[in-house]
């Protein structure tokens, strides 16, 4: 069957420790956590973010461009079974995922320049990487990583992360590795960035347990945070 891809609203706020404490012990009242976390709730993100030679995504995001796409390549808990290639596409504060998924194999091959393979691939997704690495010249850039705790509430097709450690290999190249060599991203220790992502509405019990009203939207970007130091 065919998978329907459709933009969903995303909000974030960047918020301190307390608040956090506070709010997590609101959602969970009500809201149930990824079946796919840790015993603490919890799982590792890592994404390889694409951009060209002019760092085409970067400028879009610091610029302020309202449609805008990203490539990137992800997986969990270092388990490098299950890689996925995705294409964010964002339309203010909308946001849809196109992703489709690759071998390890076929992974290392990609980020070692060899790409013929990517021409013959059954996923759309995969040919039209091929394609913008020809006449975008985009290519592996960046490691970002971070620690998710995910709750979840079906009304509204609701998910809201709490999103900390954020670390960058802006001064390592190395992708894909047993031993990740990364530094932290973070101004402030403990800060973290709140996530809400839903369908067409927000019920209103979620919007009076996140209080969102009360809260400064922000347009932080991962990968833009992780590309600071060059």
């Amino acid at each position: 069957m065919k998978q329907e891809y459709r933009f969903r609203h995303e909000l974030k706020y960047r918020i301190g420790y307390a608040q956090y404490i506070e709010l997590r012990d609101r959602l969970r009242a009500v809201m149930h956590s990824d079946l796919h976390t840790g015993v603490d709730g919890r799982y590792l993100i890592r994404s390889i973010y694409f951009d060209n030679y002019m760092d085409k995504a970067l400028c879009e995001k610091r610029d302020g461009v309202p449609v805008r796409e990203k490539f990137r390549i992800r997986y969990y808990n270092d388990d490098f079974s299950y890689l996925t290639l995705e294409k964010k596409i964002k339309d203010n504060d909308l946001c849809m995922k196109v992703d489709a998924q690759i071998s390890e194999r076929e992974c290392r091959e990609l980020l070692t320049g060899s790409a013929d393979w990517m021409g013959e691939h059954p996923s759309p997704l995969v040919k039209e990487l091929y394609a913008k690495m020809q006449y975008q010249m985009l290519r592996p850039r960046v490691l970002v990583s971070y620690m998710r705790e995910p709750y979840i509430y079906h009304a509204g097709n609701v998910r809201i992360t709490f999103d900390s450690e954020i670390r960058t290999t802006m001064f390592h190249r190395g992708f894909l590795e047993e031993q990740v060599l990364d530094i932290d991203t973070s101004q402030t220790q403990q800060d973290m960035i709140l996530e809400v992502k839903y369908d067409a509405f927000l019920p209103a019990i979620i919007r009076r347990l996140v209080q969102i009203d009360t809260l400064r939207q922000t347009a932080f970007s991962k990968y833009e945070a992780c590309r600071q130091f060059g």
